[in-house]
């Protein structure tokens, strides 16, 4: 089914929706083109019966309720004169018949009535004819009927020749729909001619196509193409910078460990050979952080919102797992990791799987600047709904705080090793739900982080009632 649809011609469409509703309306103007003239040459050729009829019963003449007709052999033969048709009359007074045919019949099909009598279709003589029946009433005396009857060689000859009418109007019907090809054709080389231009230029280049020659129905097209190719130079743009950023942060500490397994093929004993393995087992966990760390901005591309799935998830849940998973890392530096909460789940629509690596990040950071004995807070709030992690480490200079959040930047009071990657994942993260990320000094001098998402959700609301 998708296969036919996208086998669909334009130029076809055009064609049909043009051509079909031309037809339509010139069988429809033939058909009722036919039947008004029919009707009017059967109503025109009936009056001239009628007014044939009313001639013969003018001279009907009545003495004592007794009909008589004095119809002179002129007149007769004027009556029934004509060069195409053979024409009969008929005068009658109940039974009795006064001049004229006999058995011309009373009825038939087809009847019109008209103001001044009636016609109808009958046989007679062995013919079909049309009779034109008028009725005489004189007060005291039986009804006078007078008819008149002709044969339709006329009528016929006048339907042939109204026929013949129609075949100009064939003649222009297909002029009609030469000009409509002829003008679909035309309508569509441009777009042809336009669609080859830019599908030559959008293999050559990614810059913006120009529209001043486009016509203005496909500005749209234009200006959708142009946002096409916009989006996917920035996309490449994205996946170069980030290729050459994991080369470039790969790069020392795959030396160092090249390094590191050399020292440990060199040892003299086995006390340096422990130590060398020791360094390598924490390069070793510094490499994976940073590749997790750099997956995590793999996953973070703009152009995947449209294919990711939000859910309502519990924040205080999320956070107490997150939390759980640092503990052993707070434990060995001596840290007090603390988490603050409210007693009911706090939901907002979320993806669960980033925000914990946003707040795995914040504590990550906050544990590995704070010294031993220090504090790490992870605080979750329902109203606003937020969650903030605060430390008693350095802390961050005011004059930095927008800096740290690019890729690669570290504050100039952080000490040991890291890759300037965490914040800028939990700014990337916040902004793709749509939450603000904001820094401040914690109660302790050191450093307080808050992701604040913009919206509370009604269902936790509901639970805590």
């Amino acid at each position: 089914m998708q296969r036919s649809r996208r086998s669909r011609w334009l130029k076809r469409d055009l064609l049909l929706r043009l051509m079909l509703p031309l037809l339509i309306i010139v069988a429809a103007t033939g058909v009722l083109g036919t039947y008004t003239a029919q009707r009017l040459t059967d109503r025109v050729f009936d009056r001239w019966l009628l007014d044939a009829a009313h001639s013969v019963a003018s001279l009907v003449k009545f003495d004592h309720g007794r009909a008589s007709l004095e119809l002179p052999p002129i007149a007769q033969t004027i009556l029934l004169f004509d060069d195409n048709d053979l024409t009969y009359f008929s005068v009658r007074q109940g039974e009795r018949l006064l001049a004229g045919r006999e058995g011309i019949p009373g009825s038939g099909t087809g009847e019109a009535t008209y103001r001044r009598g009636r016609a109808y279709e009958a046989r007679f003589d062995g013919r079909m004819v049309r009779i034109a029946s008028v009725e005489l009433d004189e007060m005291d005396a039986p009804a006078v009927t007078v008819m008149v009857a002709e044969t339709q060689v006329k009528r016929q000859r006048s339907a042939q020749e109204l026929a013949l009418v129609f075949w100009p109007m064939a003649v222009l019907v297909l002029a009609a729909a030469g000009t409509i090809v002829l003008a679909v054709r035309r309508t569509v080389r441009p777009l042809e001619m336009i669609a080859a231009r830019w599908s030559e230029r959008s293999h050559a280049s990614l810059q913006p196509i120009g529209d001043e020659d486009v016509p203005r129905e496909l500005l749209p097209f234009a200006a959708a193409l142009n946002d096409l190719l916009a989006r996917i130079r920035d996309m490449l743009s994205r996946e170069r910078q980030f290729a050459a950023t994991a080369a470039h942060q790969l790069r020392t500490p795959l030396a160092g460990l090249q390094l590191g397994l050399a020292r440990a093929a060199k040892a003299s004993d086995v006390d340096e050979a422990r130590a060398v393995i020791g360094e390598l087992s924490q390069a070793t966990q510094r490499t994976a952080r940073l590749v997790q760390q750099l997956l995590a901005l793999g996953r973070l591309d703009p152009e995947t919102r449209g294919d990711l799935e939000f859910r309502c998830h519990d924040l205080v849940a999320l956070a107490q797992d997150v939390g759980a998973a640092h503990a052993d890392h707070a434990l060995a530096k001596v840290i007090d990791l603390e988490l603050i909460a409210v007693s009911r789940p706090v939901l907002t629509n979320m993806l669960p799987d980033l925000i914990a690596e946003a707040l795995g990040n914040l504590i990550d950071n906050a544990i590995r600047y704070t010294p031993a004995g220090g504090h790490v807070v992870v605080e979750v709030t329902a109203i606003p709904v937020q969650v903030r992690v605060s430390d008693s480490g350095p802390g961050i200079d005011e004059d930095e705080r927008d800096a740290v959040f690019e890729r690669f930047v570290r504050g100039r009071r952080a000490a040991g090793e890291g890759s300037g990657l965490g914040l800028a994942i939990v700014r990337d993260i916040a902004t793709l739900h749509g939450a603000q990320v904001s820094l401040a000094d914690s109660p302790w001098g050191g450093t307080s982080v808050t992701i604040a998402f913009a919206d509370v959700s009604a269902v936790g609301e509901s639970r805590a009632k």
